[in-house]
């Protein structure tokens, strides 16, 4: 299902052909360094520059050798030659293995921070679009008092925002490439050779490995996906919330044809957004384990290895999945102001129990007798005894304090709202 909707650019990354066209282009590149260091005559670096790999050769190989890298140079050398020799010469097989790693994870943080550019653009419109579109806003899922629904993805939007910032940060972390021998000591191939290498790539050099790459660099890649994916989540579950029957302010597009139940025609269900819910607990399974791969035995062991074929192609394309359903949902998302309207005034102005509360204060009356005063009438209006305003304005302990006139403007919405222009102010147009 998740290929049905990612992204080819994304699938391409993780391909087979791309991950060995990546380890052979390392070789060569390699190649090319000891060239120009003298090491490998110009009539060779030649001929290694034509070679090629099959991936059928390579699958035959490796029923024999059980050894990936092995059967790729085989394969490699098979196309070249007595010349072939040249080829690795010095290498291991992490300095193969992590730097095309480190390409692939590069190449997948940039789709991924594409796709975030995309969704803090929809986001940011419907922000707007809705900036003084009043709602209730909820703590413990039962009533508070009003916002915007605006404001609500205001919220949406720096969440986001901060993701992109650890993403650009992680994938610097993993941009990094190492090709230092069988423990990093170089001793079987100078530094050159990686700073020429890295350098053609657009990675970094490692500044200092064992036989691998450190992997607290890739966990916390990992782990700013995981982060991005739980947002993502709690975007779809406030969706799924709003779609509820008894709140029905805001729900998922549901096309013509479309059904929402094989046994009852009336059901329209948010199945997309309960799907990113299932898929944020995958992506946070693989952030643990990617911080399990952090500890190694000494220079390293090839535990982390399986776990890495899964999770890096599986974690990356399914944020990219994820990232294109929410941008699909949030640009379609149905908002109905008048049903927020209604639900705003079903609780019989029950919301405006806190301005009520301070303007007792501040008229001489303590927190204690005001909070006790407010909170009597507000459980009467609970049990379905009146609304708010009337209650009040008929109490002579609040009358004698207060005039009509200064009741009334307590019950003003509008004050909810007075701040809205400056919070976007600082959102979306930082100085």
């Amino acid at each position: 299902m998740i290929s049905r909707y990612s992204r080819p650019e994304m699938e391409r990354i993780w391909d087979l052909e791309n991950k060995y066209g990546i380890w052979l282009q390392i070789e060569k590149l390699a190649c090319e360094a000891y060239s120009e260091l003298g090491q490998i005559p110009a009539e060779s670096l030649r001929a290694i520059q034509k070679g090629s790999f099959s991936l059928k050769r390579m699958e035959e190989l490796e029923e024999i050798t059980q050894h990936d890298v092995i059967a790729f140079l085989t394969t490699v050398g098979e196309t070249i030659g007595e010349d072939a020799r040249f080829v690795h010469m010095g290498m291991t097989s992490s300095d193969v293995l992590d730097t095309a790693l480190a390409v692939q994870l590069r190449d997948a943080a940039d789709l991924i921070l594409e796709g975030v550019d995309r969704l803090l653009a929809e986001i940011k419109k419907r922000a707007l679009e809705h900036k003084h579109t009043l709602m209730i806003g909820r703590t413990h899922g039962v009533h508070a008092e009003p916002i915007t629904f605006g404001l609500k993805m205001a919220v949406w939007y720096e969440e986001v925002l901060r993701s992109r910032t650890r993403l650009v940060h992680a994938r610097e972390m993993i941009a990094v490439g190492k090709l230092s021998g069988a423990v990093g000591t170089y001793a079987t191939l100078p530094p050159e050779v990686e700073t020429y290498v890295c350098e053609k790539l657009r990675l970094q050099p490692a500044p200092v490995s064992t036989q691998i790459v450190q992997r607290d660099r890739h966990a916390e890649f990992f782990g700013a996906l995981a982060i991005l994916a739980s947002s993502i989540e709690k975007f779809a579950l406030e969706i799924r919330h709003l779609q509820r029957t008894e709140v029905r302010e805001a729900g998922e597009f549901f096309s013509k044809g479309q059904k929402g139940s094989s046994a009852m025609p009336h059901k329209r269900n948010p199945i997309g957004s309960e799907n990113l819910c299932g898929l944020a607990r995958m992506v946070r399974s693989y952030a643990a384990a990617s911080l399990e791969n952090i500890p190694l035995w000494h220079e390293r062991d090839i535990s982390h290895s399986s776990v890495e074929r899964v999770i890096a192609p599986d974690s990356t394309i399914l944020v990219d999945f994820m990232l294109n359903r929410m941008i699909g949902l949030v640009k379609n998302l149905q908002v109905d102001p008048g049903r927020m309207k209604e639900n705003l005034e079903m609780t019989g102005g029950l919301f405006f129990s806190q301005e009520l509360l301070l303007c007792l204060a501040r008229k001489g009356k303590s927190r204690e007798e005001a909070y006790a005063l407010v909170q009597g009438h507000a459980m009467e209006v609970w049990g379905g005894k009146g609304d708010l305003l009337s209650r009040v304005l008929e109490d002579p302990r609040i009358r004698e304090c207060m005039e009509e006139e200064e009741i009334r403007d307590v019950f003003r919405v509008d004050r909810y709202t007075r701040h809205v222009d400056r919070i976007f102010d600082r959102i979306f147009s930082p100085e």
